[in-house]
């Protein structure tokens, strides 16, 4: 009896831990002016050709090239009847992107239609689906023991569902919207399964395979049979409509995806050689690894499906379904490090865990079929490189202050920011939106090395110059006007730096700037 009671009380308690550590995860992404944008990926190489409110509007640029899918479907939400002709250019594959439209369509709606929210509102929105993935997985296992509670945190910190987040993609909405229709099923509520499955299908067009749920097994009569084909039609019938409407509007897809299938069983294969090879490269090791066990883990799941057969269960009917899908995936789907289909198989992953509490299928099945746990434990460890000292948000009109050339890197402690320089370093402020003229006031704190003097200028015309010292020299700068949304500030002196200490490897180094303070307004007589 005691053993009962600290049972019950210890499930709620690792609910909300786990879910504790999912918002204590994602918030360390969080930022005041980008949000949560970070996810989606948008980097410097497609700023040219990203549509307008991605420039106009503050959304998180990584350096370099650094896109992947979020970035897609993220601007699609801004035009998500396809209409826009900047979405051309801006989309890879228009056609083929549009099929996945409720995700950025709901984002569009959430946000108002407002631009200055929907990718902000879009790049959320797998947070909220885990948290009612969360909600809704443990009402259908449901979760009364120990293996329940393995079963519902293996799937909520999967590869998958942690990757799906990280990266604002479709895949982890999809699954709730599968595991919905499933447990509609469950309660011979057919009308509202079929509509949890629609909503999944324009969200992700292979989760139609989980209409196998609506057949029984075996067929009782062809009356039974034909119902199954019709709540199945049901179910594609507003994807079918909706690829009538793309091709309209947009045209063929292109060949995107063409990669995306191949003979049965080469391209796990292929995944499990890549992987291998993989550990033999000290570089790769820490990747590999978790690569492996990502893989071991979907290669577990097909086997238990395969060995663990209930095809009188809708949920077995649904995890045949999906492992004859992983049979069939191509290289675009395997390859990287765990690759896609970690996150195209999470429906598989689902129905194992779901099988393997109901069944009470030994444990060690359910932990190998878990095993992808720990690259979703590991999705998150490279946090968004944001660089800016400064920030400042009134309403809509924010502002970033970002070292430029002639900067060491960002140092900081638990109460400061700072940045050394030599002779010179160069200050980017950013104000949104873009197309407003916006006065900037900015509060420097300098400390010099030695005592020396430093300018500041903008367009190579000093606007302040003064001595600083060792202590923190407090400096108002004069009202800066920023047009286009950017403007470049240099620091600089004439006195020549000095070694930071005797250490061998020691900087030669002029000054610093501490914690530098932002305050932007848009111009009335301009922005009306």
């Amino acid at each position: 009896m005691n053993r009962l009671l600290r049972m019950v009380r210890l499930r709620p308690l690792a609910a909300t831990l786990a879910v504790m550590v999912f918002l204590w995860i994602v918030a360390r992404c969080w930022h005041p002016v980008y949000g949560f944008t970070a996810f989606l990926q948008f980097d410097e190489a497609h700023q040219s050709t990203a549509i307008a409110a991605f420039r106009e509007y503050p959304v998180f640029a990584y350096a370099g090239s650094a896109p992947y899918d979020g970035l897609q479907y993220s601007q699609l939400a801004y035009h998500p009847l396809l209409e826009a002709a900047e979405l051309r250019p801006a989309i890879d594959s228009l056609a083929y992107r549009a099929r996945r439209i409720l995700l950025p369509a709901a984002a569009w709606l959430l946000a108002g239609g407002q631009p200055a929210w929907i990718a902000q509102v879009y790049a959320g929105l797998n947070i909220v689906c885990w948290l009612l993935l969360a909600a809704v997985f443990w009402k259908i296992l449901p979760v009364a023991d120990t293996r329940g509670v393995i079963a519902w945190i293996g799937l909520l910190f999967s590869a998958g569902a942690m990757g799906s987040v990280r990266l604002a993609l479709i895949d982890l909405p999809a699954l709730l919207l599968i595991a919905l229709a499933l447990w509609e099923t469950e309660r011979e509520r057919r009308r509202s399964a079929a509509g949890w499955l629609a909503a999944a299908v324009l969200t992700r067009e292979t989760s139609l395979l989980a209409s196998l749920a609506f057949f029984a097994y075996p067929p009782k009569s062809r009356a039974g049979i034909l119902r199954g084909l019709l709540w199945s039609l049901l179910a594609a019938a507003p994807f079918l409509l909706w690829l009538v409407y793309i091709k309209w509007q947009v045209g063929e897809a292109a060949a995107a995806g063409s990669r995306n299938f191949t003979w049965p069983g080469l391209g796990l294969l292929d995944k499990w050689h890549d992987s291998l090879h993989a550990l033999t490269d000290p570089k790769m090791s820490p990747f590999a690894w978790r690569s492996l066990l990502a893989t071991a883990g979907l290669t577990f799941q097909a086997a238990f499906i395969l060995t663990w057969r209930r095809p009188s269960d809708p949920w077995w009917r649904v995890g045949a379904a999906f492992t004859a899908l992983l049979l069939c995936l191509g290289p675009a789907v395997w390859e990287g490090f765990p690759g896609a289909a970690v996150r195209v198989l999470l429906p598989l992953n689902l129905a194992c865990n779901v099988l393997a509490v109901r069944t009470r299928a030994p444990l060690a099945w359910l932990l190998a079929c878990n095993l992808t746990i720990f690259c979703g434990l590991s999705a998150f460890h490279d946090l968004p490189p944001y660089r800016d000292l400064a920030h400042v948000c009134h309403g809509e009109t924010k502002a970033v202050v970002k070292p430029g050339a002639g900067w060491f890197g960002v140092e900081h402690n638990s109460q400061h920011r700072w940045v050394w320089a030599k002779t010179h370093g160069q200050l980017s402020i950013q104000t949104w939106p873009r197309p407003a003229r916006a006065e900037v006031r900015l509060t420097l704190k300098l400390v010099g090395l030695t005592p020396r003097t430093v300018r500041a200028l903008v367009d190579g015309h000093e606007i302040w110059s003064g001595p600083i010292f060792k202590e923190s020299t407090m400096v108002n700068l004069p009202p800066l006007i920023v047009t286009g949304g950017h403007l470049e500030l240099e620091l600089s002196t004439d006195s020549q730096p000095v070694l930071e200490n005797e250490r061998p490897g020691a900087r030669r180094l002029g000054f610093a700037l501490y914690d530098p303070a932002i305050d932007v307004s848009v111009q009335p007589s301009i922005a009306q």
